[in-house]
């Protein structure tokens, strides 16, 4: 058989603000495009379909309508687990409906019985899946009065260590009655080692615990292990057939340079190969940084591209520039650049100490204070007499309003 492995679609996700319905429109298009051209017999969904627990109509909509667009494709088989950003409850409510379009939706954790699948075409079976959801706490043990972090941690592992090790029994069981069957398992969990990029909105739960789940959970007479989770395209420590296939679409601007891909697994007599298959972008991401004059080049080069391209723009400078967003929107104002994000490295969220023990804030005056910022955030000495003589002028005009106000009451 010939299966696609995806996940961490979260459908629904805005970036600061701006919608992504178009993206995530263009992608799932490419992809009934892949499973047919590439003749795929089996989808394999590892988690995260949506964003939140409580999708909008539009994220919903795309994922029905893509599920509906695959049942007319050479795909036999769609299996869809939760991951922790889905309500196990919305996963799971269509799911006696989707059956009959051979779409098999495991959102809450449960018996082995119901997350090990034996797919079957014309009544004859040939794969089997182990679809194992996302493991909440709450699941896999009760608290104990006294139980200190280590304990939660050890019996948490413990939990996530029985729940597979009883689901793969049970394969085992389905497949000596089906001895040529290839076996997969399907899991959203963080595996030890598992790499991920900063700003990519992975929830960290339990990080104490799920950061110990060694690629040993997983049996070697597995034919593949098809993960979701982590946003960055990766095989697992200790497993070739173990792999991350990475969300499609970067999550933030830290994803913006990854080339984003999905896992095309061929199950064959003679063993398991994988490929990995890009994924187009669809919306390009750029993350700038540097002084003012690298800010505008960069930009400049950006405008003569004359491309789409959604901005994150960090100044690094000594300076100080006046009116900073303002300043890069009129650069690439008429232009198919967005600015969605401006940082000013300078600003950092650090407050200047007092140089003395004993000293107190009411015993310094406010030039002093204000002198004492500009010393701390490095402003030029060239540029501090003309802003220390801006705020001498705001403090004047602030004390002649209070004292106009107290002739007047």
């Amino acid at each position: 058989m010939k299966l696609l492995h995806t996940s961490d679609w979260h459908l629904g996700r805005s970036l600061y603000g701006r919608k992504r319905h178009a993206e995530f429109e263009a992608f799932l298009s490419w992809l009934v495009t892949t499973l047919r051209d590439e003749q795929v017999e089996a989808l394999l969904i590892a988690g995260d379909v949506f964003d939140t627990s409580t999708p909008g109509t539009t994220a919903q909509q795309q994922y029905y309508q893509f599920l509906a667009q695959v049942a007319g494709s050479s795909c036999r088989h769609v299996v869809v687990i939760a991951g922790n950003h889905d309500s196990p409850t919305f996963l799971n409510a269509p799911q006696t409906l989707l059956r009959a379009l051979n779409v098999h939706v495991i959102g809450k954790a449960s018996s082995p019985e119901d997350e090990v699948l034996v797919l079957r075409h014309q009544g004859v079976p040939e794969l089997i899946v182990c679809a194992v959801p996302f493991l909440h706490d709450r699941e896999l043990r009760t608290v104990e009065s006294g139980e200190t972090p280590e304990d939660k941690d050890q019996r948490l592992v413990a939990g996530i260590h029985d729940h597979y090790a009883r689901v793969f029994a049970k394969a085992e069981q389905e497949r000596a009655a089906h001895p040529d069957l290839p076996v997969v398992a399907m899991g959203h969990l963080f595996t030890t080692g598992g790499a991920v990029q900063e700003g990519e909105g992975v929830r960290n739960l339990y990080v104490g615990a799920l950061g110990q789940i060694s690629s040993a959970l997983f049996p070697s007479a597995l034919n593949y292990v098809a993960l979701g989770h982590l946003h960055v395209p990766q095989q697992v420590k200790g497993g070739p057939l173990i792999r991350y296939s990475g969300s499609p679409l970067p999550m933030g601007f830290g994803e913006a340079a990854q080339q984003k891909s999905v896992v095309l697994v061929d199950l064959t007599a003679a063993g398991t190969t994988t490929r990995l298959l890009p994924i187009p972008t669809f919306q390009q991401l750029v993350s700038l940084q540097g002084d003012w004059a690298t800010l505008q080049e960069r930009l400049q080069e950006l405008c003569a591209a004359d491309t789409s391209v959604w901005l994150e723009v960090t100044y690094t400078g000594a300076e100080l520039v006046e009116n900073l967003q303002q300043q890069l929107e009129e650069i690439i104002s008429g232009t198919p650049l967005e600015l969605l994000r401006v940082k000013n490295a300078r600003w950092a969220p650090t407050v200047p100490r007092l140089q003395h023990p004993a000293e107190t804030l009411e015993e310094l005056s406010p030039e002093e204070v204000f002198q004492r910022c500009l010393e701390h955030y490095q402003v030029p000495e060239i540029q501090q007499p003309e802003l220390l003589q801006a705020y001498q002028e705001v403090l004047h005009a602030l004390e002649t309003e209070d004292r106009l106000e107290e002739a007047s009451a």
